[in-house]
């Protein structure tokens, strides 16, 4: 299942425009404002495909109807351009735990790169529903690896894949290595470049909200 939210009209795409936007990225506040206004949308998109159960609420003058999610899924990001993201689904989903992962790119002289992942923070994720947040979906080799390595350990519910942006062999590869994985994402881009950044994406999205690496 894809789901791209910019395929409908909505003020979501004033918020995807401003963060691809050369001249409202220097406005490092609002780059992560936007990521989280995103995540708080496509969280609600995601809340959607719960299941619900029925049930009363008292309020001051009687009963009151009202269908809940059956479950609280568990927010994980991967560190450290995610974390707006992260947060966006936080404020959504305000009762849920979060996990976090340290991964990296090893990059050979050739150009080419191998992802490690350094270390994982979760909370026992057997028989969840998780939602695996990363601002940029490019080459998906990284939330393909962090993922399998949860479900090794893990017996995961249900498993969700949410980007801001990717691009169409990040979605190739996802689906060919976590075919059960729902993605939701804001946009796809079809190109990239030799170092793997997406085209037109909207550059390093880690360094757009917390400043350049050293």
């Amino acid at each position: 299942m894809l789901f791209v939210l910019n395929q409908t009209n909505s003020i979501a795409n004033q918020f995807l425009a401003e963060m691809r936007d050369v001249n409202s990225q220097q406005d490092k506040f609002r780059f992560r404002k936007n990521q989280e206004r995103l995540g708080e949308i496509l969280a609600y998109e995601v809340s959607k495909s719960f299941s619900y159960t029925e049930s009363e609420v008292t309020t001051s003058l009687g009963i009151a109807n009202v269908n809940l999610p059956d479950v609280q899924p568990v927010l994980a990001t991967i560190l450290r351009a995610g974390l707006p993201l992260h947060q966006g689904f936080m404020n959504i989903f305000d009762q849920s735990d979060s996990a976090f992962v340290t991964a990296c790119r090893k990059v050979k002289k050739s150009g080419s790169f191998t992802i490690q992942v350094d270390h994982i923070s979760t909370p026992n994720l057997d028989g969840k529903t998780l939602i695996m947040i990363d601002t940029m979906l490019a080459t998906g080799q990284s939330l393909v690896l962090v993922c399998k390595e949860l479900m090794a350990q893990y017996n995961i519910a249900d498993l969700h894949i949410v980007s801001v942006i990717a691009s169409m062999e990040g979605i190739a590869h996802v689906r060919a290595n976590l075919p059960k994985a729902k993605i939701w994402v804001c946009a796809v881009d079809e190109e990239m470049t030799s170092k793997s950044y997406i085209v037109p994406g909207l550059g390093d999205a880690g360094d757009l909200a917390f400043g350049e690496k050293a």
